[in-house]
This record gives C-alpha cells, structure tokens and sequence, in this order.
C-alpha cells in the first residue's frame, strides 16, 4: 500500500495514515457480510438479522477492526473461511476456498491454527474422503502457500528463514513474549473474554443453550482457544478477538428468541457497547496520536535541525510513518533478552529506574541533546531538574487518558530547548 503510493507520488502523511485504516475497515465489512451470508444459509431470517445485529454492536470489533494488527486480519480471513467452513447443512461449503484462507491466516499470525484445530479435526472426522481431502485439498493448498511465503522470505532476508517457525520458537516455545508481561492463568476466564464480549455475554450463555447441535462445534472451537491462550504467560484482549464473530451466532439464537423483550434487550445491547465504542475508540488513550500530529509541524524547521526523544515505555506512539520527513528521531529501546541473561534490563527499564542519571549520563555535552523531549506527565517531576539545568521549557500538553496507570499518565508533554 505503501509502495504503491509512493510510486503514484501520492505518498501524503495523511494518506498514510488513514489509508491503511480505511482497508481494514472495508475487509471488516467484508467479512461482516460474508458472516451475515453463513447464517442466512443456515437459519431462518430471524436469527440471520440478530446474528448481523450483534455483530454490528460488538464494542471489541469497533475498536480493533480498523487497527493494523495481525489479530485483525486474523479475524478476518477467520470469519471469511467460516463462510465456506463445512457445517452441517451449509450450501456455501467449499474445501479448497476455506482452507486456502485458513492458510493464508496461519502465515499472517501462526496462532490462528489455535482456533482452526478443532475445526479442522472435526472435518477430517466427518469427511467420508478422507485421502482426498489431504491429497486434493490440504496438502497443495498448505505446500502452495507455504512454499510462497518461504521463498519471499528467503528473497528479502537474504538467507533460509522459516518466519512461521521462528514465531512460534519465540512466542511459544521460548516464551519471550512473557518478557513484554504476563498475566495468571485464568485471566481470560476471569476478565479478558468478558471485557472482549461486553454486553454481550449474557446472550452468549442463552444462546448456547438454544442452538442446534450443529453449532457444537463453534462453541468447542470458542472453549478450546480460550483455554490454550490461558496456558500461554503473555495475554491480551486482542489475542482473542477471532472467537468473537463465532460467538455472536450463538447471541443471535439468544436475541432471537426473546420476543416480547426483544426490542428492549436489542436497545440495550446497542447503546451499552455504543458508549465504549466512541469512548475507547475517540477518546481513550488518544494523545499517543494526537502528539505525533504536533510533531509532525517540526518538519519544517531547519534551524535548528529537529532531534526528537521520546521519554516514554518504548512503543508508546507510532513512529515515522505518521510523520513522514526524515527528522531525527528515537525512542526507549526494549528488545527482549535471547541469550538467557537473568539480570538483563532494557533500556527503557534503566531509564525509568533512575531517570534523572540516566539523562545525566547519556547526554554530557550540551551539543548532543535534543530539541525535543516527549513524555508524560507523570515523569516531569523526576527530571524537572534536568529540564532546568538544560533550558527545556514545555511548549505543548495533550490529553491522553481519564485514567492513568503506572507510567502512563494522564497528559503527554512535548519540551523545547530553548537556545
């Protein structure tokens, strides 16, 4: 996408920015219709409206549908392989199509194979042909684009790279994702797929008692991902976000089925994720984004040169591409240890330890500081002294949060050296 405007000389920092958002949010759709499509094969009008109603509602999907992450494509070609999944009764049934974009989804994230096990276990067992499933359908398909993605690999990083295996050595096996943080084992039982779900959870627990047995499967596939994600250290919301379109057919079945309380519940349903759509979504956590379009005025300075550091947990804000100019830039490094070092800090980790000397000892010549210090507000007492000494005056504040935890604060700061 990227490329592609750069050759059309279209490459506008606003086009980079929201163009990758807005193809998200038309494979979103995509994959809302291609949902809407399964059901409406499958069940009476009723359930197919309240199953796209709920989907529509999902907080969770409005918030992640248009973010660039993996998750989100996961979901996705999920929900678009779903459509073509062979559940019993489906006329839109088609081997080859919903294992090539199951296929496709293992390459974008390898985890994907955690929801499309059971999945993919129940259909080998109910296929009355089983050798030409794997020998017409599996086996090429999984060779084809494997072979793809290897070989392109290969091309860019200049030697034999196996990506899909070097994810899960150090994801699952290695668990280096713990590194980033880690969470009990029943967090997602306890809140995570609770949060995910919102509102809609106690149309979830109706509807499982409602659907036919044909829809077992979906729920097996819902428990068995929560469950090997709790195994894993490292957990997010996001991590789960796949299940979602799965379970809203089951809330559909609930909804459908109320009748004389249906408009009430539906009402409810929509206004309570409508609020923490907009909230989580224009308002919460903003100023991360918001602070790099008051950076982004710095690309016409050339007097002097702009240097830009960000005092901030490393990855707190988009970087270049959200600028667009080659002005000097950097942030808290936090690269994971792979050598097995017990003691071993990152960066960001020395810096937030003893702020103060951290700045004292990086920059010892007044030449080597840099124009421009970001940080939050939490911070600014711990190095207001370095700020005096060096002639640092705060020239921007934008709002971040409502609630700030531990190193993120409520605003984010943007300091100018004065000369």
């Amino acid at each position: 996408m990227y490329k592609i405007l750069h050759l059309l000389s279209y490459d506008a920092v606003q086009l980079l920015v929201w163009l990758p958002r807005v193809v998200h949010a038309l494979l979103a759709a995509l994959a809302d219709i291609k949902l809407y499509s399964l059901v409406q094969r499958l069940e009476n009008p009723d359930v197919t409206k309240w199953t796209y109603f709920c989907q529509l509602c999902s907080w969770f999907t409005w918030y992640c549908c248009t973010r660039t992450l993996t998750n989100t494509m996961e979901t996705v070609l999920t929900t678009m392989a779903l459509h073509y999944y062979p559940l019993p009764g489906s006329k839109t049934y088609s081997s080859s199509k919903y294992l090539t974009l199951v296929a496709l989804a293992i390459l974008v994230r390898p985890t994907a194979l955690i929801v499309w096990l059971p999945l993919l276990g129940w259909h080998f067992w109910q296929e009355g042909d089983k050798l030409k499933l794997l020998t017409h359908h599996a086996f090429p398909i999984g060779v084809l684009t494997l072979g793809t993605s290897t070989l392109i690999d290969c091309m860019l990083y200049g030697q034999w790279t196996l990506v899909q295996l070097n994810f899960l050595k150090f994801n699952v096996l290695h668990n280096v994702a713990e590194f980033y943080g880690s969470h009990p084992w029943h967090w997602y039982l306890t809140q995570g797929f609770a949060v995910v779900l919102g509102p809609h959870l106690p149309f979830l627990f109706h509807g499982c008692t409602l659907t036919p047995k044909r829809y077992r499967i979906l729920l097996v596939t819902v428990v068995w991902t929560i469950m090997v994600y709790s195994l894993l250290a490292h957990k997010e919301f996001r991590f789960i976000y796949p299940v979602v379109p799965l379970c809203m057919v089951f809330c559909g079945f609930s909804l459908a089925s109320l009748k004389a309380w249906r408009k009430p519940a539906a009402c409810a349903l929509m206004v309570l994720n409508l609020i923490p759509a907009l909230y989580t979504g224009l308002v919460h956590q903003r100023g991360t984004l918001d602070v790099m379009s008051n950076l982004r005025q710095l690309c016409a300075s050339t007097d002097p040169h702009p240097d830009v550091l960000f005092l901030m947990p490393c990855h707190s804000t988009p970087y270049y591409s959200h600028i667009h100019c080659p002005i000097k830039m950097r942030f808290l490094q936090c690269p994971p240890d792979l050598t097995g070092n017990k003691d071993y800090m990152d960066e960001a980790e020395l810096f937030f330890a003893n702020p103060q000397g951290w700045l004292t000892a990086t920059y010892t010549k007044p030449a080597s500081l840099p124009s421009h210090l970001v940080f939050f507000d939490v911070l600014e007492n711990e190095i207001f002294k370095f700020l005096e000494s060096n002639r640092y005056r705060r020239n921007t504040e934008v709002f971040h949060t409502h609630v700030p935890e531990g190193r993120v604060g409520r605003r984010i700061f943007i300091y100018e050296r004065r000369l």
